[in-house]
């Protein structure tokens, strides 16, 4: 695989990354638990994420706007805090997080094929089958730039029309009418506040690839104007998708059929509107747009921790194989989303992530207020808006899990905590060495 290469990347194939790392974990691997946490809210619920997920992208679009850099999220940090322990944690739970969302992918991949296949919920092949679909990614990324544009805007034309087809005519199938917008909701379905705000927290995670645009950096042609042009564009893309597949699934589904198949709730709501050529024209839809999304996501992760290396934040040891940094990473990041995707089921990673990039997601916002506002012209509010509503979201989502799985939120504060105490010490030795 080659070294950076400007403008290798058109804006097409630049909203196909984007896209990809969205739909292939937002749809298929989150509706689910969104729909579990909010009930029959849910599609509302990803509304609000999408508005969320706009005021951060806000700090994004500026900073990577200004200086366009294949190294993304971690030139934003740079740029803010300096080659200091903050923009190395920081970085590192970006990555982190995106590392856990292949994870979250492949084992989605692994659920909604099984749907084909008479086997149970904890069938080994579900991990199986992830792990095979890291390593496809992984050779694909090995290709280089042309080959992974190409594959993603291809895969990102089938995998949104496929799902148009099936959110338009499961919304046809079932009769749905515009009175069928706002839910009938029985008091004794209401969820509280803290289940609502922590479900947000997870439909922020379904549009948290917006910021694989920001990692392709000056691959992007035009990387001034097509970077902030290409979130956007992805992010509206993503709400409309996201809307019409839920309103789809819950015009099939009952709330408590959509959490009892939160797994593959897609393929489950294709059955009542289409029978076995719908579960066919689902599963099939959702193992492109799961491929889609880690060929995407492996690409952006491996940039932005090849540029880590290159700043000299993070350590880096060849063990023996040849080829660029860019390779090794690729190795590295595909190797923990296989642990990862092995030993955690889907729920425990999406939270897993979702902490870990929302705390990420703060940091950044802060940086820019405090240090970079004025040098790219950003609106002051809006920065202190994104902050506020990060850490509303990121309180009770952790408060939710702490009272339904608090494993997830000790594993979280055990992760953090180690990021930030192996960046301290990688960095001080670095110090002595000089």
């Amino acid at each position: 695989m080659s070294s950076y290469k400007k403008n290798s990347f058109s804006l097409m194939g630049t909203l196909a990354l984007g896209t990809g790392v969205m739909i292939g974990a937002g749809i298929f691997a989150l509706l689910g638990q969104v729909a579990e946490l909010s009930g029959e809210w849910f599609p509302y619920i990803f509304l609000i994420g999408a508005v969320i997920s706009g005021f951060s992208a806000y700090s994004y679009i500026k900073v990577s706007n200004e200086y366009p850099s294949a190294g993304g999220i971690a030139m934003i940090l740079e740029k803010a805090y300096g080659k200091t322990l903050i923009t190395a944690a920081a970085s590192v739970l970006m990555a982190l997080s995106m590392v856990i969302n292949e994870s979250l992918v492949a084992r989605t991949f692994g659920s909604y094929t099984m749907q084909l296949f008479d086997v149970s919920k904890g069938s080994l092949w579900i991990p199986g089958l992830g792990v095979g679909i890291l390593v496809v990614a992984f050779i694909i990324n090995i290709s280089g730039n042309e080959i992974i544009g190409k594959t993603s805007q291809v895969m990102a034309f089938v995998k949104i029309g496929g799902i148009m087809i099936f959110a338009i005519g499961a919304l046809w199938a079932s009769g749905f009418a515009f009175d069928d917008i706002v839910p009938e909701t029985s008091s004794s379905s209401k969820q509280s506040v803290f289940n609502y705000i922590g479900a947000i927290a997870l439909s922020i995670l379904a549009y948290k690839g917006f910021t694989t645009i920001t990692n392709s950096g000056d691959e992007i042609t035009e990387p001034h104007k097509n970077i902030g042009k290409a979130i956007i564009i992805s992010l509206l893309i993503c709400t409309v998708v996201y809307l019409l597949v839920a309103f789809a699934v819950s015009s099939s589904l009952s709330i408590s059929e959509i959490v009892e198949a939160k797994d593959y709730s897609l393929a489950e709501a294709a059955k009542p509107a289409f029978g076995n050529y719908g579960l066919y024209f689902t599963v099939g839809i959702a193992i492109i747009a799961t491929i889609s999304g880690l060929i995407a996501s492996v690409f952006a992760v491996s940039r932005m921790t090849a540029m880590l290396t290159k700043m000299e934040l993070i350590p880096h040891n060849h063990l023996g194989m040849s080829g660029s940094i860019q390779r090794h990473m690729l190795v590295y990041v595909v190797v923990i989303a296989i642990v990862l995707a092995i030993f955690f089921d889907l729920s425990r990673i999406a939270s897993l992530g979702a902490i870990f990039y929302i705390v990420m997601d703060i940091i950044i916002h802060w940086g820019v207020l405090k240090k970079l506002r004025k040098e790219v012209k950003a609106n002051k509010a809006i920065l202190i808006t994104a902050i506020l509503l990060d850490a509303i979201v990121l309180t009770a989502f952790v408060w939710v899990k702490f009272s339904t799985d608090s494993f997830v939120v000790y594993a979280s504060l055990i992760g953090i905590v180690l990021v930030f105490a192996l960046e301290k010490w990688f960095l001080n030795s670095k110090k002595e060495t000089s």
